[in-house]
This record gives C-alpha cells, sequence and structure tokens, in this order.
C-alpha cells in the first residue's frame, strides 16, 4: 500500500467530517487507507465513525474509552498501519485536489526526505505559518512568561517563529506543524514512532529533531496546500489546562534534548507560568462576561 492517512479525533466531529469527505473526494485513484484514532469524544464522533465503517472499505477505526493524547493515538495507529507513506493528519485540516498525489510523488523524489510538510492555508486564505526553528533556552522562558503578547519583535522570537520565512520557496526545515506531517515507514522504523511522555505539543518537534540527528531531511514544500481550520481541539480547553499540559511538554523536551540545568530553569519557572495563565483566564473570562 503507497499511503497510510492517520487522524486523530477529539470532540471535532463536524470538521472530522469535512475532512473525511475531502479525502474520500480527492484520493480516489490513490492506493491508501485511513486509521481514525478517537480519544473518546463525546460529541456523536464514535457514533459517526462507527456508521462509517459499514460504508467505507478503506478507513479502520480505533475507538479509545479515555483521552490518550496525540502521540499514544498516533502511534495505536502507526502499528496498524500497512502504507510505504505514513500522513498524520489533523482532523481540523481538508485536503485540496491532488494533494495527497503530489505529496506522495514528491517523497518518491527525494527519498533522503523523512518528513514532508504542505502549504497550509486558513479559513480566510492567507498562508499559515507552519515552519519553526528549534526551540532555544530563551525562546521558551520567554513563551513562559507570556512576552510574545508584549514584545513579539524581540530576536529570540524571530529566530524561533521564523517571521521572515519565505512560504512561496521549497526548503529544508528544523520542524514543521504536526497538522500535516508525511513520513517514510523505513523512518520511523528506523528512529522509532512518537515519543508517548509527550500528550500534545512537542511531539512532533521530537520527532523532526531525531529524523535529521539520523540525517533524514525534514522539507517544507509549497508545491501543494491544504486548508486549516487551526487549533479547534484545543480550543475548547481554557488557558490554564492549556499551560499545563504545554509547560510539562516543553520541559521534557528540554530535559530529553539539552543539558540538565536548562529543564530545571523551566521548571522554577513553571508556577509562574501557570499563575499568568491563570490571571489570563480571570481576565479573558471577565472580558466575555462583560
Amino acid at each position: 500500500m503507497t499511503l497510510s492517512i492517520i487522524i486523530v479525533n477529539w470532540n471535532v466531529k463536524p470538521l472530522l467530517e469535512r475532512c473525511l469527505s475531502s479525502i474520500f473526494l480527492y484520493g480516489k485513484n490513490l492506493d491508501y487507507e485511513i486509521i481514525v484514532v478517537d480519544n473518546n469524544s463525546i460529541d456523536g464522533s464514535k457514533e459517526y465513525l462507527k456508521d462509517l465503517l459499514l460504508k467505507k472499505q478503506q478507513i479502520k477505526v480505533i475507538l479509545n474509552n479515555k483521552n490518550l493524547g496525540f502521540a499514544k493515538a498516533n502511534n495505536q495507529a502507526i502499528k496498524i498501519s500497512k502504507g510505504e507513506l505514513v500522513l498524520f493528519l489533523n482532523p481540523d485540516t481538508e485536503i485540496r485536489g491532488g494533494t495527497l498525489q503530489k505529496m506522495v510523488d514528491f517523497m518518491k523524489k527525494n527519498p533522503s526526505c523523512g518528513i514532508a510538510g504542505c502549504q497550509l492555508r486558513g479559513v480566510n486564505g492567507k498562508i499559515q505559518s507552519s515552519v519553526r526553528s528549534f526551540p532555544t533556552l530563551i525562546s521558551q522562558v520567554l513563551i513562559f512568561l507570556k512576552l510574545p503578547y508584549l514584545f513579539p519583535n524581540l530576536p529570540a522570537f524571530k529566530k524561533y517563529f521564523l517571521y521572515s520565512f519565505d512560504y512561496g520557496g521549497e526548503q529544508e526545515v528544523d520542524q514543521l506543524m504536526g497538522a500535516f506531517l508525511m513520513t517514510r515507514r523505513g523512518m520511523l522504523q528506523e528512529i522509532g514512532s512518537f515519543d508517548e511522555k509527550f500528550f500534545i505539543w512537542f511531539e512532533e518537534v521530537d520527532l523532526c529533531l531525531r529524523a535529521k540527528e539520523a540525517n533524514w531531511q525534514v522539507i517544507y514544500t509549497p508545491r501543494t496546500e491544504i486548508l486549516h481550520h487551526g487549533g479547534q481541539s484545543f480550543k475548547q480547553i481554557l488557558s490554564l489546562p492549556k499551560q499545563k499540559i504545554f509547560n510539562q511538554s516543553v520541559i521534557y523536551y528540554f530535559k530529553k534534548h539539552h543539558p540538565r540545568y536548562q529543564s530545571l530553569i523551566l521548571k522554577i519557572l513553571n508556577p509562574i507560568s501557570l499563575f499568568l495563565a491563570y490571571l489570563t483566564d480571570k481576565i479573558y473570562g471577565d472580558f466575555k462576561r462583560k
């Protein structure tokens, strides 16, 4: 089989329906399978997927009885997938005509590429930022303290968020957004799949770093595009819970890949970061109630 498409869903049934419909529409001439892992949704997603199983031959479904997170759910699907290429696709995306075939062709023509990402466009038609540099301690300290909102043009942010990145040009990059990651099975077998100690966030950063350390290329290409609604699952969670999960992921990433003192600094700043998130919740919540 050429391509396995893996989608992890959590309470975004309307978007999941649109995502799957776009694949069925534009993937007709491609040898592919779809594996949807549902992380215990309560919005009717499970019932929809059970019904879909009766109608579509090329779809497999894993229904979890609790939210296992992004990394572990993807790994569940990898274990039963068969494709030479494995696409990790968010449920809040929609495939365009030719997207899948163009990316498959790209991977075939670039055998040293282990991970590839295409152009992401929002519902407003604008290109979304989907490429970043690998995180440094200073950039994450400033993010913990929520300073990007006050000082977005600091050099550390310009370097990390790559404000000047040319999304019209194909190039090798550090990391790609996890909304669309086309990977090579051979690479996953060599370096391992997602690290399940990440619940959500930074699991794709970790994967990209391990790929590059094993001499696989990570490449952004504008040859094709998808529609990305953007962060719909985690818009359901307020700032403080999101900050807790985000901070845990960042701290673990630095513990895994950087000198120990750097993760210790982030651990020390963690309570301050959570307090700032709490204040954001209070201020934003009060604002919404007015």
